[in-house]
């Protein structure tokens, strides 16, 4: 009876499993579907590195390049500002931090993850955009530097909670040879566990940059919607998820703004992809 239920279990577990999948391809050839109908009308070099990003103007102006570039921009402005912190929390909660300010830190660090990010978003608009204007003096503080300090505020938890369990995994025998060797505690930070857990920290930086990118209404918010080729991380711009949130709902269905929205959902799910299969291949590495 016990196989039996096992058995069951198991099969359960893979049926899951395969649906994940099957739904994921359905939904990147639903988008294959609809998005391939715009290189009807523009071609696909165009649409990637064109300068301008006009759907609704005669004829219209399709070229998603300044959307790129602002996804970048924000995305590596959260990096910069995530990472250092993220990893550097998670070494004071895995090898600093007493019992009970660790067991206090983890619980507030999981609840920042359960932070809707239309609430992020709307703090930032009320407290963040009014900071960065008054103190870089810029006309408007609805910048790619605000939306990067949110999205690094939101990638934090995700970066910490992973990076963390990657250190506490790292055997004790490690540790405990450093400072058989002389090491200080911090020199056995640095030089050993740090290295050793070094494939788990950089899933945990890959995994917290795909939420990043994914984000939709904090950067919607806060970042000022400007589809323009960003020359300054204090100025507007707009991301490719941004554009998709806010378009939407006007595009007339069947028309080239309708299906160059689909296009760029397409380079979105590519895009946030790529990124998660990378943190899956160094999991896999720190696992072996």
């Amino acid at each position: 009876m016990r196989k039996l239920k096992e058995l069951v279990i198991e099969k359960l577990i893979l049926i899951c499993g395969l649906a994940s999948i099957f739904f994921v391809a359905l939904i990147f050839l639903f988008l294959l579907k609809e998005g391939f109908a715009v290189f009807k009308a523009v071609n696909p070099f165009n649409f990637l590195f064109g300068k301008s990003w006009y759907p609704i103007s005669d004829p219209p102006q399709l070229g998603i390049l300044p959307l790129i570039l602002g996804s970048l921009l924000v995305t590596l402005g959260a990096a910069v500002i995530s990472i250092p912190i993220g990893v550097a929390c998670a070494v004071y909660i895995a090898e600093v931090a007493p019992a009970k300010t660790k067991e206090a830190l983890k619980a507030g660090i999981e609840l920042l993850a359960a932070i809707p990010s239309v609430v992020l978003g709307f703090i930032g608009m009320v407290t963040l955009v009014p900071l960065v204007k008054s103190v870089f003096h810029i006309p408007t503080g609805l910048t790619a530097l605000s939306g990067s300090i949110m999205l690094a505020f939101m990638a934090m938890p995700t970066i910490v909670s992973i990076a963390e369990d990657a250190l506490y995994s790292v055997p004790k025998s490690y540790k405990e040879g450093a400072f058989a060797l002389g090491a200080t505690h911090w020199q056995t930070i640095r030089r050993v566990m740090l290295p050793a857990a070094s494939s788990g920290i950089l899933a945990a930086v890959m995994l917290g940059l795909g939420r990043v990118i994914g984000e939709t209404m904090a950067v919607m918010m806060i970042t000022g919607n400007a589809a323009v080729i960003p020359r300054s991380i204090l100025q507007p711009v707009r991301t490719l998820t941004a554009t998709i949130a806010a378009e939407m709902g006007e595009a007339v269905v069947g028309s080239e703004h309708y299906f160059a929205l689909f296009a760029v959902g397409i380079v979105l799910f590519i895009i946030s992809f790529a990124v998660n299969v990378t943190a899956d291949l160094f999991l896999h590495k720190k696992e072996r």
